[in-house]
């Protein structure tokens, strides 16, 4: 069974009633975090369709049952070098809020690392880097199993111009 042939099982598991869940994944050696309520699925890699006139990040688009899913990289979102896509290399599959509608989305990442429960009183708020370095998307910070994990604010971590460009390209 495949590292997300196994999340899918948990996925569709009941919740555990102690604090959300996350889906955690890697990016450049470090764990970040997802709520899994907002996964829609994981899949390979699979190349996408380029739109032009599109911020570098997006890698394209691909169709998931007759859904248009743009495909954004993370790696280039945040400024971290290229890595070749690999046979870990995943498209977390997410439903993003927007301010007129929900809209799905696709995420490349390194590889998913696990389910886990992060209490609220275990979420730490980012740090204030001054205004050098943007921390909007970053929802907070905890330890899981003795590792920093980033929990990313998914529906920030595209700003409304960014989503704007995308929505004009697919539809």
């Amino acid at each position: 069974m495949s590292t997300a042939e196994a999340l899918d099982v948990q996925i569709g598991s009941e919740a555990n009633s102690q604090g959300d869940q996350y889906l955690t994944f890697l990016l450049a050696g470090e764990e970040y975090g997802v709520d899994i309520l907002r996964v829609v699925e994981i899949k390979g890699w699979q190349t996408a369709t380029q739109i032009p006139n599109t911020p570098e990040y997006v890698q394209g688009v691909i169709n998931i049952r007759g859904t248009i899913v743009p495909i954004i990289d993370l790696r280039k979102r945040f400024g971290m070098p290229d890595l070749e896509y690999s046979q870990t290399t995943v498209v977390i599959v997410l439903y993003v809020n927007t301010q007129e509608r929900t809209r799905t989305m696709g995420i490349v990442v390194d590889g998913v690392s696990d389910v886990c429960n992060v209490a609220d009183e275990d979420l730490k708020s980012a740090p204030d880097f001054g205004g050098s370095i943007s921390v909007e998307y970053v929802k907070g910070l905890s330890t899981v199993n003795e590792n920093m994990v980033i929990l990313l604010d998914i529906d920030h971590l595209l700003n409304s111009h960014e989503l704007a460009q995308i929505a004009a390209s697919d539809s």
